[in-house]
């Protein structure tokens, strides 16, 4: 065993226990003492950050069989060391005790962020698909418009042959040219009343 090396430990676990009772009374002061405070534990920090150095070197330097426990034991102290400074970075804080409401409320806001982005996107699908049924609705109505418009002219042109105006065979040619648009059928009866049908 090496006696520096637990030397050291035993004054790096007085400085730790130091330095936490000093943190629970920082974070109930405000001003001036709470600034005198914090630099006593700055202080503090450092001279625990010297301590551990010194561990390491000592530790570093002794057999490999008694080596590897040390450095173990040295791992923990700088856990242990790191877990300070962050309370006393969180205490350091403008406004400590809104940093920790917003460390305790971190974790629900990701969650609430995800399902929120989620909802986005699930409405933006969904008011995409409103918006491509309309599309096909007002398609529809325009085809429908267009057949009763053909539908129209062809009546007309029936009716013109039935009055028997006009050479039969060049009126019912007008009437096709005319009623019909391009890529459409139509079929034409005639008989005592001249019909031309859009297919």
């Amino acid at each position: 065993m090496s006696e520096v090396f637990e030397g050291y430990e035993r004054q790096y676990c007085e400085a730790s226990a130091s330095l936490s009772r000093k943190c629970t009374a920082a974070s109930a002061l405000d001003g001036e003492k709470k600034k005198q405070k914090l630099s006593e534990i700055q202080s503090g920090v450092e001279e625990a950050e010297s301590l551990i150095r010194k561990m390491d070197l000592e530790a570093r330097s002794l057999q490999p069989s008694v080596k590897a426990g040390f450095l173990a034991k040295l791992r923990e102290y700088k856990s242990d060391l790191n877990n300070v400074k962050s309370e006393l970075k969180r205490i350091s804080a403008p406004n400590a005790r809104q940093a920790t409401r917003e460390e305790l409320l971190e974790a629900g806001m990701a969650d609430t962020l995800a399902v929120s982005t989620d909802q986005r996107g699930r409405l933006m699908m969904t008011t995409e698909r409103l918006n491509q049924s309309t599309d096909r609705i007002k398609e529809s109505r325009r085809t429908i418009n267009v057949k009763e418009d053909g539908q129209e002219q062809v009546d007309h042109w029936g009716n013109h042959l039935d009055s028997g105006s006009g050479h039969p065979h060049h009126t019912l040619l007008q009437a096709c040219s005319l009623s019909l648009l391009p890529g459409r059928l139509a079929r034409i009866s005639l008989s005592s009343n001249c019909v031309l049908r859009l297919v």
